[in-house]
This record gives structure tokens, C-alpha cells and sequence, in this order.
């Protein structure tokens, strides 16, 4: 494993993320704890270290069990958790990105790591009741009180991560430096503008779902198998979605890896840092999706899997491709200017 800067920070993270999501079974879909723990110990023996989960996953589990597989060891991990979803689904309060919500949850995630500090706190999802300045000044508050090293935001739209960080300069509040999003061939509409965005405040990009919700593995390419775990009328399951799978499981046998490793391949030869998360029940789904570090997808075969799976930029952005709006913003030199922008 090789590391990686996170965002506009100092801090160095493996080139993969481990995702614990699957920490316990309490939601019907994770593994038991001796299998947890033997995925966690082959992550970290191929150089590991950046673990992401979150106050809600498998009910505190997940945590209760990270906290436990680090021991005393806790300094050699970077731990990324996450608040805004509720503990307490009978408590008003027990949820959303307020300064009550915040500092109740985070109280509650130490607890459960067994940690004094969260290396990157997390906004789990953007809940458009709390102001922003609410937000960023909690947030900022944690970090001074030495709870929480970095701040990043998950599932928010793009003018609200731009907002916050603006005003965080202006005040010279924490800023958010990192971006957690689904991306993947089948989920490519953030290139409209979380990714310019995220590139422009130099956010690093951790994508959940790089699998597109087990779409591109393969095994949906002729249809649901009996016992599949997608639903019939799932988001996920198209005949678009279908094709773009079947073309990653055609250039995963020409370069000889597997449908997996290319999926997560393709996220990590994109031109800005993305750090894919990583989760797996069984040790072989780990081992399999951390061999797409061997894995580089010629140009010819990235130009395929794009061109299969590309989206509409929409307004602005195809507009100011036009050849006719480039001209009349550069005149005739609008090939002779290099922008290093």
C-alpha cells in the first residue's frame, strides 16, 4: 500500500479506505466479528490505515468493534466517523447536523472507539435546517478542543461544501478537506459539479458504492440470481446499467483481472485524488477489491469505459464547450492559452 495526502492537509492516508459498514450484523448484510476481524488485520498487513465508519453503522457495532481491533495501537490509524444520523429515533434531537446533535454524537463515538480524539469528522449528510454557520462553527470548536483533527462533508450538494469552506477562510473557521460521495461507472452525475468543486478546494474524494451497489462485480450481467440482494425495483438495476457492467467485465478479461479490481481501477486513474472505500463480508471480497492496486486500465480501454458509461454535463458546463462560446470568449487564440487553472 502506498499513502496519500488527504485533501490540503498534511495528513497521510493509505491508497485505499477500509470500510466497516459491514462490522456486525445487526442490519442483516454484515459479517461476524471473527470474520471482521480477520479483514481488518489483512488491511492493515498490507499497510492499511485509513478506517472509515460512522456513529449509525450495524446500530455502534462498527465502532465498538474498530475501537477494539485497534487496542493500543489506536496512533497508527487515521479514524474517519461520522454524525448526523440518529441514535435515538424517539429523540428529536438525536439527529441533524445541529451543535446539539454534533457534540452529543461525537461524545458518544469516543466512547465507542475507546479514543480520545476523531482524526476526520465527518458530515454524514447535509440536513438543510441547520444554518451553515452553525455547522462550521461547531465543527471548528471540536477541532480547537483537540476532539477532531479534520472536518469533511458526505452527501451534500456542491454550492453548500462551496459555501462552507468560503466562509470557514473568512472566519477563520476549520474548512472541510475531504468530499464523501457515491461515485462510480454507474453513478458519474457528481462530475456535473461535486468534482470540479472538490478539485478546486482541493477536497479529497472517497467514494462509497464504487461498486455501484454490486452492479459492477458481475454478477447482475444476465440478470438477478435467485437470492440476489438487489431488488427488482432497485435504482441500480437497468438496462443501462447492465451494459456499463458487462463492458467492465469485457475489459477486466482482456487485461486479465476481474470485474471489481477494474471498476475500482477506473475511480483511481481519474485526474484528482479519489481514495475509494473499500467494504467487504468475506475475506476474498477484500482481498479481491485490493488487487485493483495491481491493476492499470489502458487509455484505450479507460476512452471504452468511459464513453459506455458517460453522462450529460447539462448547463453550464456543455455550454461553455461550444466552439462558438469559446470563440467569442478567446477570440482567435483560444488554443494558444495554457491554463494552468
Amino acid at each position: 500500500m502506498k499513502y496519500k495526502l488527504f485533501g490540503k492537509t498534511g495528513l497521510r492516508v493509505s491508497e485505499l479506505c477500509l470500510g466497516t459498514m459491514t462490522f456486525g450484523e445487526e442490519w442483516g448484510t454484515g459479517a461476524n466479528k471473527e470474520e471482521s476481524k480477520k479483514i481488518f488485520d489483512h488491511y492493515v498487513e498490507q499497510g492499511g490505515n485509513f478506517l472509515d465508519t460512522a456513529n449509525r453503522y450495524t446500530e455502534g457495532t462498527s465502532e465498538e468493534w474498530l475501537g477494539e481491533f485497534m487496542g493500543n495501537e489506536r496512533d497508527r490509524f487515521v479514524v474517519a466517523t461520522k454524525y448526523t444520523l440518529y441514535d435515538d429515533p424517539t429523540n428529536i434531537n438525536a439527529s441533524g447536523n445541529h451543535r446539539k446533535n454534533m457534540f452529543r454524537s461525537v461524545e458518544q463515538s469516543l466512547k465507542r472507539l475507546n479514543t480520545d480524539y476523531i482524526d476526520i469528522l465527518w458530515v454524514h449528510m447535509w440536513d438543510f435546517t441547520t444554518p451553515v454557520e452553525e455547522v462550521m462553527r461547531g465543527l471548528d470548536d471540536l477541532v480547537r478542543m483537540g476532539k477532531v483533527h479534520y472536518i469533511a462533508v458526505s452527501d451534500a450538494p456542491a454550492w453548500v461544501v462551496a459555501k462552507a469552506n468560503t466562509l470557514a477562510a473568512l472566519r477563520g473557521w476549520t474548512p472541510f478537506t475531504g468530499l464523501q460521495i457515491e461515485y462510480s461507472l454507474i453513478e458519474r452525475t457528481v462530475e456535473q459539479e461535486l468534482l470540479p468543486m472538490a478539485k478546486d478546494f482541493d477536497l479529497c474524494i472517497t467514494p462509497w458504492s464504487p461498486l455501484g451497489a454490486g452492479m459492477l462485480t458481475g454478477k447482475y450481467n444476465e440478470g438477478l440470481a435467485e437470492g440476489g440482494r438487489l431488488s427488482e425495483k432497485s435504482v441500480k438495476f437497468t438496462e443501462h446499467n447492465q451494459k456499463i457492467a458487462r463492458k467492465v467485465s469485457e475489459v477486466a478479461e482482456k487485461i486479465g483481472a476481474t470485474a471489481p479490481q477494474v471498476a475500482l481501477a477506473w475511480l483511481r486513474q481519474q485526474d484528482q485524488q479519489v481514495i475509494p472505500i473499500i467494504g467487504a463480508r468475506k475475506m476474498s471480497q477484500l482481498k479481491d477489491s485490493m488487487g485493483c492496486l495491481e491493476v492499470v486500465i489502458p487509455d484505450e480501454l479507460m476512452n471504452e469505459l468511459d464513453e459506455v458509461s458517460k453522462v450529460a454535463l447539462g448547463f453550464p458546463q456543455a455550454f461553455f464547450n461550444l466552439p462558438n462560446v469559446q470563440k467569442v470568449m478567446f477570440g482567435d487564440h483560444g488554443e494558444d492559452l495554457e491554463n494552468h487553472h
